[in-house]
């Protein structure tokens, strides 16, 4: 597994396709991209990565902000020789990727904003800062149980123990400062997102779940409202990471948005 900067990435794909940068969720690890990256490298040089503190990347050596996960990845562009890439980012990773859209838009081909919160309002705003200070005060399972409520669907968590312990996992291999950092960039980050401006302007498809309650349908309208052109697409049924438990419906618009814009 090759590594810069302390990142740990893995690439797939050939060297003449396209480049498309995975970025995962909070307390999650590059791994969760498994299922979609023989999808996506069959049209497309893939990278997927994992997040400072998380996964094989090493802590960050400064404090965490959307912006040191942008300069993250232009670091990792760099060391594979890419000039412009598309970012599909998840959950934290699509406030990662807007940020590197406002950052490095000259490196941006292309924007897939997948699960990905926005203005939450006063109170959402709370909930999720107290979950934050939770995680800093108690630890980084102290949310995982009403985490993986809001997740993941009721009868895909009866069905499959596996994965609800394979997040565990995951969640319990981040480096505990990393991780209390990152989940409060997760929490307080979007706030610089708002409407930004100048606004983002590569073409961006932005996608949620029905029944996502920190990531909504509406928070994803108002991100699409923002970004002039965007689209936008809402997967019925399934909940936050309704990406691991239904791959084929999360990776068809993708890749059908994708074939349209690079």
């Amino acid at each position: 597994m090759p590594s810069i900067n302390g990142t740990g990435y893995e690439v797939a794909g050939s060297e003449d396709h396209p480049v498309i940068v995975l970025i995962h969720g909070l307390g999650l690890c590059r791994k969760i991209w498994d299922p979609y990256v023989p999808l996506f490298a069959s049209g497309y040089r893939v990278l997927s990565y994992d997040l400072y503190g998380h996964g094989d990347s090493a802590a960050p050596l400064e404090e965490a902000s959307l912006s040191l996960y942008a300069r993250q990845i232009a670091e990792l562009l760099d060391d594979v020789s890419v000039d412009r890439a598309a970012l599909v980012g998840f959950s934290i990773g699509g406030m990662i990727n807007r940020r590197f859209a406002l950052d490095y838009p000259e490196r941006l081909s292309a924007l897939a904003i997948l699960n990905s919160p926005h203005d939450r309002g006063e109170e959402g705003q709370r909930a999720v800062e107290a979950r934050a200070a939770s995680v800093r005060d108690q630890g980084a399972l102290s949310t995982l149980d009403a985490a993986l409520a809001r997740w993941f669907t009721p009868d895909f968590r009866e069905m499959r123990p596996d994965v609800m312990e394979l997040v565990k996992q995951w969640r319990l291999a981040a480096d505990p400062e990393g991780y209390a950092q990152a989940a409060w960039v997760l929490a307080n980050g979007v706030t610089e997102l708002i409407n930004p401006n100048p606004a983002v302007t590569a073409p961006s498809l932005v996608l949620t779940s029905e029944n996502d309650t920190g990531s909504t349908p509406g928070m994803s309208r108002a991100i699409a409202s923002e970004i002039p052109g965007a689209e936008l697409t809402i997967i019925p049924h399934y909940q936050h990471l309704g990406l691991m438990e239904d791959t084929r419906a999360f990776a068809d618009p993708v890749l059908r948005f994708l074939k349209r814009t690079i």
